[in-house]
């Protein structure tokens, strides 16, 4: 992760899709940004170059390389050894794998959410093919610690507005200035903090993943790109866990009929039945633990001498869960992105929307009166 640089390439992308590379840097910044982060993310200004697969402003069709330079370079000559496991990360697990015991900074390197810069990065190209079929995704934070805020019902342009506001990109004010005092509290007693986000895909079409086979189930590959990214324990689509303890006439939609156009009367399956889309707006949430690099070391041994011996302390955040939402709208967009091209082809943007235009007003006109 501290080599020289990280390294992308976006394929079968469709052609003709609008790409700014300023847009991909301000998505990085925001996942370097968000209250609670260390030191560490100032020895890093991610910045993206582009150096494949755009012609004068606009995707070719052909892969899409993207390049981002680290400034924080790791010699590994000059690195010195670690073998004392930190409590939570993957240093043992990693070390006993790969035979790294008398040192795991290998281990150390492949496991840091720094490959997350690409992934953000990669999924802004994403986000730029989506808006071009009037699909938006917006990434939130829920809580912090015990600190929940209230489930709002907000037009997209207000939740983006409110979210941009906060310091900690948590829609509700109150709860935000809460959180930020949580955070605060964390850092004077060296303590670190999860909680959890939510991703929100607005106006997707019907249709996107499939029940055939299990792997195509969309859910199912939310779930996956979600769970991958660093520090996320669980995963929730829709009302998944507090639909999980009421009985069924209470928690499924019910499907009606509004001026010849088949709606629901609700959306706790979180826009997704039998592993498709279902036209209603994809809520998803993940779930952090705290981070386990902690000022006051839980206890440790170490694995050159078998003595124990407090965790070290290596440069951390006091949490993270304001860069894993623009970490995981990233990882959203790019699953959403890639079951909409397998819907309605990936050539070019004009076919992909000319196809798509058919279908949603085939949708809106089941029942013509």
């Amino acid at each position: 992760s501290h080599g020289a640089a990280l390294m992308g390439i976006l394929e079968g992308f469709p052609a003709h899709v609008p790409i700014s590379e300023n847009r991909i840097n301000q998505i990085l910044a925001r996942r370097q940004g968000g209250y609670g982060r260390g030191v560490r993310m100032q020895m890093e200004y991610d910045q993206v170059r582009l150096i494949s697969g755009i012609w004068r402003g606009k995707s070719s069709g052909a892969p899409i390389g993207l390049l981002i330079h680290n400034k924080s370079m790791h010699d590994a000559a000059t690195v010195p050894p670690r073998t004392v496991p930190r409590p939570g990360h993957a240093d043992l697990a990693g070390a006993w794998k790969y035979g790294f015991e008398d040192d795991f900074n290998p281990i150390i390197e492949r496991a840091s959410a720094r490959e997350t810069a690409m992934r953000v990065a990669i999924g802004a190209i994403c986000q730029m093919l989506l808006a071009e079929c009037q699909i938006e995704v917006v990434g939130h934070v829920r809580q912090i610690g015990s600190i929940q805020a209230p489930k709002l019902n907000l037009p997209t342009d207000e939740l983006r507005r409110l979210i941009m506001q906060s310091p900690v990109y948590c829609a509700d004010p109150i709860t935000s200035e809460r959180m930020v005092q949580l955070v605060d509290n964390a850092q004077k007693t060296g303590d670190t903090l999860g909680g959890s986000f939510e991703v929100i895909t607005f106006n997707t079409p019907p249709g996107l993943g499939s029940h055939v086979h299990y792997e195509s189930r969309l859910d199912a590959r939310l779930a996956l790109h979600l769970m991958s990214i660093p520090s996320v324990k669980a995963v929730e689509i829709g009302e998944g866990v507090k639909g999980s303890q009421q009985p069924g006439s209470q928690m499924h939609d019910a499907i009606l009929v509004d001026s010849g156009t088949v709606v629901r009367g609700s959306n706790r399956a979180g826009g997704i039945e039998g592993g498709i889309s279902n036209g209603q707006p994809i809520v998803v949430r993940a779930y952090l633990k705290p981070i386990p690099t902690l000022r006051q070391p839980l206890p440790s041994v170490d694995l050159a001498t078998g003595v124990r011996t407090p965790a070290p302390y290596i440069r951390s955040d006091v949490m993270v869960v304001p860069a894993a939402a623009v970490v995981g709208e990233a990882v959203v967009a790019f699953v959403i992105a890639q079951a909409l091209l397998e819907k309605f082809g990936s050539d070019t943007l004009p076919e992909i929307q000319e196809h798509l235009k058919f279908y949603r007003n085939k949708m809106k006109n089941r029942f013509p009166s």
